[in-house]
């Protein structure tokens, strides 16, 4: 596995991981009901993480692949403004239970986070073959 490959996994991966484990780990130790195992906000936060750090990457490449930049750009900027929405519904619940249905808004949120994990893996993959094309025509 190249090298940006592997720091993203452990960098960014990982790292978004940390809530969503956190959650697991403390729903093991504790009485039944009292922890949720999934929330929405776990997912929302690691999608985020996610598309920041395919925003920051981009924003390092050279200008020979500006078009490719501005349409991942664009799309992680969607995504972040998909979650944002999706946390301001969740927010609203916690006053007014009655007003989103929790579970397909979780669903919702699980779905964007595996989508996401796609689309950031895939532009770390096209980061890591223009690396790789760089140290060799120097």
């Amino acid at each position: 596995m190249e090298n940006k490959k592997v720091k993203w996994l452990i960098y960014t991966v990982l790292v978004g991981l940390i809530p969503i484990l956190s959650r697991i780990l403390v729903w093991g130790v504790t009485e039944p009901g009292v922890v949720s195992l999934i929330t929405a906000s776990d997912f929302i936060a690691f999608g985020l993480i996610l598309h920041i750090s395919n925003i920051n990457e981009i924003e390092h490449l050279s200008d020979d692949e500006k078009s490719w930049k501005t349409i991942q750009n664009g799309t992680s900027i969607v995504f972040i403004a998909f979650y944002s929405v999706l946390f301001a519904l969740i927010m609203v619940s916690e006053g007014v239970p009655s007003f989103i249905n929790a579970d397909i808004i979780k669903k919702c949120t699980i779905g964007l986070a595996l989508i996401s994990l796609t689309i950031s893996f895939s532009v770390f993959h096209r980061i890591s073959k223009i690396a790789i094309t760089e140290r060799l025509t120097q």
